[in-house]
């Protein structure tokens, strides 16, 4: 377990009723299991759709512990009743392809939009107290001006899933500032480890690398110039616990980051190591219908969140895809 202090932030949730919509996804589940080894009163709701990332199995060890409410954000009946009485609402629900939302940009908006201002209002009618969390996204900039990318960034998405998510994202900042509901958000950009989506790429792409790796097949890197960084699960944990558990942090958004900034082709040749093999993975050119929504280049400034809340990377990029190879070669078949 990794923290960002002396203590383990989850602990301060002892005993608190927290909500986490899309908490059968890779970061939800992971965030639910740090809260209910810190005795917080944890209730997950997920829609279950299967393109959307949520599975049984990663809460299996921990199903009993957690209250799971398979639901659709989209329902607004559904979540006044969810958001009732909770302390604390991790928001983490989302369609997250952004293929997906270029082929079907209507269900992208309902979800990532339309949904989220649903969110709000059952909290400023029903629960008016609580501290949200929106799960946002580096998507939001787009190809940079600059690197590193900081939050002064102009935001110009290149897709319709980060138009939207840019409007999901300011309607929490906007009911902070105007109703007073205690919001604020986190810019993610590459998040990797265990539970993550592996059998497509709507997720990470790392995630079909890191499948076919533990299958023993090649997989494909498309560019490989391209310069990234990536967060750790943990770590984007730890963000989301000191960003609830912090008033500082209402009405603001903070970009996440990683501990290096590596290029595709340095990320694929780590992973290689790892299975043991040189020709893990075959450079091909980008394809078109991607490279039209590609941002090229990006990797973040975050020293916003790492001054205002004392958070920074703690897992290593390598520690990191080691675990998370580790994780796939003893639980793969669940994920696929």
């Amino acid at each position: 377990m990794t923290t960002t202090s002396k203590h383990d932030p989850a602990a301060l949730f002892r005993d608190r009723r927290v909500l986490i919509t899309g908490g059968l996804g890779f970061v939800g589940s992971n965030l639910a299991r740090r809260l209910v080894q810190a005795g917080a009163r944890v209730t997950i709701v997920d829609s279950l759709i299967p393109e959307y990332g949520g599975n049984r199995f990663n809460i299996e060890d921990i199903s009993g512990e957690v209250a799971v409410n398979i639901s659709d954000v989209r329902d607004v009946h559904s979540m006044r009743t969810h958001v009732h009485g909770q302390e604390f609402l991790f928001n983490l629900a989302g369609q997250t392809s952004h293929m997906d939302s270029m082929q079907d940009p209507f269900t992208d908006l309902e979800i990532n939009c339309r949904a989220q201002l649903s969110i709000l209002e059952a909290c400023r009618h029903h629960n008016p107290g609580i501290k949200v969390v929106f799960a946002s996204t580096r998507q939001l900039y787009g190809r940079p001006d600059y690197l590193p990318v900081d939050e002064k960034h102009l935001l110009r998405p290149v897709d319709v899933n980060g138009v939207n998510k840019m409007a999901g994202e300011w309607f929490h900042i906007l009911y902070n500032n105007v109703y007073g509901i205690r919001a604020c958000a986190l810019r993610l950009t590459n998040t990797i480890g265990p539970r993550m989506r592996v059998k497509d790429a709507r997720q990470t792409f790392v995630g079909v690398w890191v499948r076919y790796l533990v299958e023993g097949k090649p997989f494909e890197v498309w560019g490989g110039d391209q310069l990234r960084d990536f967060t750790y699960v943990d770590d984007a944990v730890d963000a989301f616990l000191l960003a609830a558990s912090s008033e500082s942090a209402n009405g603001r958004v903070f970009n996440l980051g990683g501990d290096r900034v590596v290029s595709l082709r340095e990320l694929a040749t780590m992973l290689a190591k790892l299975g043991g093999a040189n020709d893990a993975f075959v450079v091909r050119e980008f394809p078109a219908d991607r490279k039209v929504i590609d941002i090229g280049d990006y990797f973040s400034d975050f020293s916003a969140i790492r001054d205002a809340l004392g958070w920074s990377p703690r897992v290593t990029l390598a520690e990191g895809l080691a675990r998370t190879v580790a994780f796939y070669r003893e639980h793969l078949v669940p994920y696929l």
